[in-house]
């Protein structure tokens, strides 16, 4: 039971991270926000947009106003190393120049101390997340990168979103900070609703101007997580068979053992009538249970030890951090009791076997 505990815990919070870093990125996208890059780009970091494009991208249809115009804000994504806080290793940070709207894009996005920073200034706004992971980003801190000092204004929530992860500031003065000229590379909108998607799609895809792509921000951030999700999981999977081998060897072992010690009572079962199969069945049974036991608690130490547990990784498609949680979710802790009573089966299954072939006349003069 101790064995197929410690398999189900470590199956459990391995594959926890795919499931957090998944909830993140899947989080993130919301139907009626679309993002647009170069054509042929799938990542902000390989897109370059000049300022006419972003023009002409804000002024078609499907896109919301606000009192400032529409909805859509150009932005700049760059790296920057930071020291994390649990190892002082160097990470890259998503630095995030972004236009005034980016907050109406992202109504989700919201100070929770300090201000906004202020157009034209090197000062920067950090996501929640990245101030609890990094060092260096506490209200009033200074920091350079690229040719700039930057001073830490404000810290925003995302709502456990992937902007939670990133640094923001001004996109006019990121761009010479890095020597980016007058270049974006994304457009992010938000539309008038879910449906406008096609008419706004419609009318870039159509445009001679334009070589641009335009995906839905979900979509487009589900894409970001497939390639560590699998990686994630196959490695979780690898390391689970691995153990369960090791774990299903102990249930052999214990059920071996267990048969060997209730002889005599399977032969006075086998004398007063049972049958083969109900020896088979009770021997798998009793595995079983073990292996059940074993499964939920396996599952509940991970969850006490790990869900909720805030780290971050690189996501390479980006090549920059994501912070996020881990996520023992219902479907996880299910997946982890099912492999348990796999365990026991496999396990059980040739004692018990064993236990039905015994002979009833040797096992009775053992009495």
């Amino acid at each position: 039971m101790v064995g197929v505990a410690g398999v189900v815990a470590t199956f459990v919070a391995v594959l926890s991270i795919a499931e957090g870093f998944r909830a993140v990125m899947t989080s993130t996208g919301s139907p009626d926000r679309a993002i647009v890059l170069r054509g042929g780009s799938n990542t902000e970091m390989y897109s370059v947009l000049s300022r006419d494009e972003v023009r002409i991208i804000a002024g078609e249809p499907g896109i919301a106003r606000g009192p400032g115009g529409p909805l859509a804000s150009a932005e700049l994504f760059v790296v920057v190393d930071l020291p994390k806080r649990s190892t002082g290793t160097v990470a890259n940070v998503p630095l995030r120049g972004v236009q005034p709207a980016a907050f109406a894009v992202r109504n989700e996005v919201r100070l929770v101390e300090g201000r906004g920073f202020e157009p034209g200034k090197n000062e920067i706004v950090v996501g929640r997340a990245a101030a609890k992971q990094f060092s260096g980003l506490s209200l009033g801190s200074r920091l350079r990168w690229g040719e700039n000092a930057w001073t830490v204004v404000g810290i925003f929530d995302a709502g456990g979103r992937v902007a939670d992860s990133e640094l923001w500031c001004d996109i006019a003065v990121l761009q010479p900070a890095y020597r980016r000229g007058d270049s974006f590379e994304s457009v992010y909108v938000r539309l008038e609703s879910p449906a406008a998607f096609t008419a706004f799609k419609d009318a870039l895809s159509t445009d001679p101007r334009l070589d641009v792509q335009v995906q839905r921000e979900s979509e487009f951030f589900e894409e970001q997580s497939t390639r560590l999700t699998a990686i994630v999981q196959g490695l979780g999977s690898l390391v689970a068979g691995l153990m369960g081998i090791g774990a299903v060897f102990g249930g052999l072992n214990t059920m071996y053992s267990a048969v060997a010690a209730r002889t005599r009572e399977i032969a006075t079962l086998r004398a007063l009538g049972f049958g083969g199969g109900a020896v088979v069945a009770s021997v798998l049974v009793e595995s079983m249970i073990l292996a059940l036991a074993g499964g939920i608690l396996g599952g509940a130490a991970s969850y006490a030890a790990f869900n909720g547990y805030e780290t971050s990784t690189i996501n390479w498609q980006s090549f920059s951090q994501v912070a996020f949680a881990f996520a023992i979710t219902p479907r996880l802790m299910a997946r982890g009791i099912v492999y348990a009573l796999v365990m026991g089966l496999v396990g059980g299954l040739p004692p018990a076997i064993r236990a039905a072939r015994i002979p009833v006349a040797r096992a009775l003069r053992e009495l």
